[in-house]
């Protein structure tokens, strides 16, 4: 049985490519602490540094065959850890932009294309069902809510009693009630009135 902590760095490279899994064992070995402290060293978080030396190793065997390692091994393997932890910093760089644009938009963005759209299509059902209301109740009804006249104003207005208009404002409501259905009528009687 072969010693592999003897073979040189170049020979472990070259088992390696041919997979052997005791030459990848043995570069394992003999650079993992000196990766990790490396890692760490950048990083300064040890959870972070395990995981940044298990992917390298694992991209190290999973691409064992076309990988072109050289003479250095060990230049090769810090370029390796330098490189994921730089990849990672870009990552969480980018991630944490894209999670402060969505916080931004959540808080300060409405998506008022999609607001105004279903807004838009609110008021002309609100406004067809008006507009299907009686003459003299929808009259009674627009002096109310869009004039934003009292029901003494409108009685006034029209020459009729304030009782009148205020049979004709609960017939309107009823029947707007009724037509677009309690939720959206309570929407609009709440913001649009």
């Amino acid at each position: 049985m072969a010693d592999y902590s003897a073979y040189s760095d170049i020979d472990l490279a070259g088992l390696l490519k041919s997979g052997d899994q005791k030459a990848f064992a043995e570069i394992y070995n003999r650079y993992k602490f000196v990766l990790h402290h490396h890692a760490w060293n950048k990083i300064r978080d040890k959870e972070e540094a395990q995981d940044t030396i298990q992917e390298v190793f694992s991209m190290i065997w999973t691409k064992r065959e076309t990988i072109n390692i050289g003479s250095n091994l060990s230049g090769y393997l810090y370029s390796c850890v330098r490189n994921h932890i730089l990849n990672v910093i870009v990552r969480k760089d980018v991630q944490h932009k894209y999670m402060e644009s969505i916080k931004d938009f959540a808080g300060n963005g409405v998506v008022t294309t999609d607001h105004r759209v279903r807004e838009s299509l609110f008021r002309e059902m609100i406004d067809k069902e008006i507009a299907g209301l009686p003459p003299r109740m929808r009259e009674v009804f627009e002096l109310s809510r869009k004039k934003h006249l009292s029901h003494r104003e409108i009685a006034e207005l029209m020459g009729t009693t304030e009782q009148t208009v205020k049979k004709q404002m609960t017939n309107a409501l009823k029947v707007l009630r009724s037509k677009i259905g309690l939720p959206l009528f309570i929407i609009y009687y709440i913001f649009y009135r």
